[in-house]
């Protein structure tokens, strides 16, 4: 068995230019004894093979309990808004996840193509001028507002949300703090939601949440909230990243480009590229060991935390041949939602949306390009997501 020494791996050089810092460490060891931005031991596993596995081992847990530091960990988000399906395993995990499922179904997903079509034109409808931010006017509000609606959050209550959510996903010197705030606010938020709706539930997905909890009780209280908070928190953030990440990729690859506008390759085979190179979510969920194990070889101890890098796992020249080729071509499995019994609830709506997006952008404005250096752009300094802090167009 290997014991991979401890190094401060997640430093500022990595947060630049991840592709390049994982690059080398998939080819230094399976996995790396590191610790996070707040100092605590983490085991970084980069390879295809060994995360692709991992995302499906029973024996990594997500439950916090399972961390031998569960103390730091349950002070780091307020109880209130903990027992969702990222921090549950089995049973809980498959019982809460059948009640939500219905709603992400490809059937269901595809009903709200005319709805996420409207919204996407109306945005489209207000860009003026010759220049935008694609970010600001299209890839941040239109997941925001599907997943909203889908919710049957009002219209008037989406823009503190959406506020406290850019807190959430942005580091800042205090970010610590911001975050537990903006976390209360949103708790407040969903309780006050909630009761509004109780006595005149209306036909989205949180009206059926509060059915099963209410007459099936089939959800407690706090899963409820909990669950609110997870679907409107992270059910829109890799969609905003997949399309800004996509569109960036199209305008600095002009024959895959060219491509798209005469039909030879499809939108939909630029969005699974997209989420091989260029991941929008670097991270799979924490795990902590449930018991003593290894992972290509190397000794995870029980109660160790593991983080799963999908970004990395998606360039693994084992896995897919030219990984730093952009080839909406190549038909190789990506990790871009995970894998296993936590594979992305929101998949499917993500790809709607990334698809009626870009399709539409790119008929809408035939000239689209960069309005600034590909170079200049900035990315979030952030390891939970690959995305652009902003993404300047011109026409």
């Amino acid at each position: 068995m290997e014991h991979c020494r401890h190094s401060p791996i997640i430093d500022d050089k990595l947060m630049a230019d991840p592709h390049t810092a994982f690059a080398q460490l998939r080819k230094t060891g399976p996995a790396h004894h590191t610790t996070t931005p707040d100092g605590a031991p983490v085991w970084l596993v980069t390879r295809y093979a060994d995360v692709r596995a991992a995302l499906a081992d029973p024996r990594l847990s997500l439950n916090k309990a399972n961390a031998r530091t569960s103390e730091h960990y349950m002070s780091s988000m307020p109880p209130e808004l903990d027992t969702h399906l990222l921090n549950m395993d089995p049973p809980d995990h498959a019982r809460l996840r059948r009640l939500v499922s219905r709603a992400f179904t490809p059937r269901h997903i595809d009903s709200l193509r005319e709805s996420v079509q409207t919204t996407t034109d109306d945005l489209l409808d207000a860009f003026t001028g010759s220049r935008v931010d694609l970010m600001a006017a299209l890839a941040n509000p239109l997941p925001m507002g599907v997943i909203c609606e889908l919710l049957g959050i009002p219209l008037d209550a989406r823009t503190d949300f959406r506020a406290w959510t850019s807190t959430l996903l942005s580091p800042t010197p205090d970010a610590a703090v911001d975050s537990r705030a903006a976390m209360r606010h949103m708790h407040s938020f969903l309780l006050d939601i909630i009761a509004d709706k109780r006595p005149r539930r209306t036909d989205d997905l949180l009206s059926a949440m509060i059915e099963a909890r209410d007459e099936g009780d089939r959800l407690s209280e706090p899963e409820l909230v909990a669950m609110a908070f997870l679907i409107l928190f992270a059910g829109y953030d890799n969609a905003v990243n997949l399309i800004g990440n996509a569109v960036l990729a199209l305008l600095t690859h002009p024959d895959q480009m060219r491509a798209v506008r005469d039909g030879s390759t499809t939108v939909r085979a630029v969005l699974e590229e997209t989420l091989r190179w260029n991941s929008p979510a670097e991270l799979a969920v924490r795990r902590f060991a449930l018991e003593d194990l290894t992972i290509g070889g190397v000794d995870i101890m029980a109660g160790d935390r593991v983080w799963l890098s999908l970004l990395s796992a998606n360039r693994d020249g084992a896995q897919f041949k030219a990984p730093d080729t952009f080839d909406p071509a190549r038909t190789a499995v990506h990790l871009g939602f995970g894998h296993g019994i936590h594979y992305c609830l929101g998949a499917s709506l993500a790809r709607l949306e990334g698809e009626i997006a870009i399709t539409s952008l790119l008929r809408r404005f035939p000239t689209l390009t960069l309005a600034v250096p590909a170079d200049a752009l900035e990315w979030w300094p952030n390891l939970r997501k690959r995305g652009l802090r902003k993404l300047p167009l011109t026409w």
